[in-house]
C-alpha cells in the first residue's frame, strides 16, 4: 500500500517524506523522495521529520494489516499502535499540516442484520483486536485535532487487492487447511473489497482539495461487490488456482471465536451469503472509485 501510494504521488510531482522500518527500492530513484528507515514508534525521528519540513498531508498507514502487520494482531500490536497514536497526532497538530489521513478498516462495522448498504453511520459492531486497534486510532485522531486547523480524514478501507496481490480475495474462496478452492452453488454471492488504486485515487483527491471542511469518516471501497465466481475466474485465468470443489451451503460451517479475535483474515462462514455492500457514495465525491477486479493492474 505504501509503496504504490508513494509511486502514484511521485508521478504527480509531489515531494514525499517516507518512514518505514524496512528498506525499499524507491530510495535514490527520485529527487522528490526522502526516505528515513526507522520504526514508527521512534517518536523523536518521526516528530522531527514533521517539524523540520513543510508537510501538507500526512498519510498514516502504519499499524495497518496488508501494509505493516501480518494477519495476526496480538496485544503487542495493540500496544505498538497506542504508542504511535500517543505522539503522532500531537506532533502533527503542531505543524502547518493541511490534512491527516488515517487508514482504518470497514471491519469496524462487523456483522450487520439485513442487507442494507453499510454507510458511515452504520453501527460499529466489529469485534476483534484489529477493530479495537483502529477504533482507538480513530478516536484519538478526532480528539487530537479538535483545536487544530489540520483536517482529520478517516478512510475506512475494505480489504485491499491488486492484480498481483489477491490474498484478501482468496481468503473467501480457498480452504487453506484442505488446500483447495471451493464454491457454493453458482458462486454468485459476493463480498466488498477495495482495489488499491481506488484508495490511492481517494488520497490524491483529498490532497487536491483546495479549501473547505471535508473532515470525517469515508468508506473507501469498490462500488460493487465482487462475487466468488469473479474471484475464481480471475485467479484461474492467471493460472494461480487449481481445482475447485463445490460445497453444499450450511454443511461444516464452524465459527472459531478465539481465532476471529486475533486473525484479521478469519472468515465467518455464516456471513457467506450476506452480500453486504459498502456504500462509498461519500468517498465518490472525492474520487470516482472507477477500479474493480476487471480493470485493476
Amino acid at each position: 500500500m505504501g509503496r504504490e501510494t508513494t509511486k502514484a504521488l511521485l508521478a504527480k510531482k509531489h515531494r514525499i517524506y517516507a518512514v518505514d522500518s524496512m528498506f525499499n527500492e524507491i530510495v535514490d530513484t527520485d529527487p522528490n523522495y526522502t526516505f528515513v528507515q526507522c520504526d514508527i514508534t521512534d517518536k523523536d525521528t518521526v516528530s522531527n521529520i514533521m517539524a523540520s519540513n513543510r508537510i501538507e498531508t500526512i498519510i498514516h498507514m502504519a499499524n495497518t494489516v496488508d501494509n505493516d502487520f501480518d494477519s495476526y494482531v496480538t496485544d503487542a500490536e495493540l500496544k505498538r499502535a497506542k504508542v504511535t497514536d500517543k505522539y503522532i497526532y500531537e506532533a502533527a497538530a503542531k505543524t502547518d499540516c493541511k490534512n491527516f489521513i488515517l487508514i482504518s478498516t470497514t471491519q469496524v462495522y462487523g456483522v450487520q442484520k439485513g442487507r442494507e448498504p453499510i454507510r458511515e453511520t452504520t453501527s460499529e459492531k466489529g469485534s476483534s483486536n484489529y477493530v479495537d486497534l483502529k477504533l482507538y486510532s480513530e478516536k484519538m485522531l478526532e480528539k487530537g485535532f479538535k483545536k487544530s486547523d489540520c483536517v482529520p480524514v478517516i478512510a475506512r478501507v475494505a480489504p485491499i487487492y491488486t492484480a498481483e496481490y489477491t490474498q484478501n480475495l482468496r481468503d473467501k474462496v480457498y480452504d487453506a487447511k484442505e488446500d483447495v478452492a471451493f464454491i457454493y452453488n453458482d458462486g454468485l454471492y459476493g463480498f466488498s473489497f477495495c482495489c488499491l488504486y481506488n484508495l490511492i485515487d481517494f488520497i490524491k483527491g483529498i490532497i487536491a482539495i483546495p479549501s473547505g471542511r471535508y473532515e470525517g469518516i469515508y468508506n473507501v471501497s469498490d462500488s460493487e461487490i465482487t462475487t466468488a465466481k469473479d474471484i475464481l475466474d480471475f485467479e484461474r485465468n492467471r493460472h494461480r488456482i487449481g481445482a475447485v470443489i463445490q460445497r453444499s451451503p450450511g454443511v461444516g460451517l464452524v465459527f472459531n471465536k478465539a481465532k476471529a479475535k486475533t486473525d484479521y483474515r478469519y472468515f465467518d462462514p455464516a456471513t457467506t451469503f450476506s452480500n453486504w455492500r459498502i456504500d462509498n457514495t461519500k468517498a465518490k465525491r472525492i474520487a470516482p472509485m472507477k477500479w474493480n477486479l476487471s480493470n485493476t493492474k
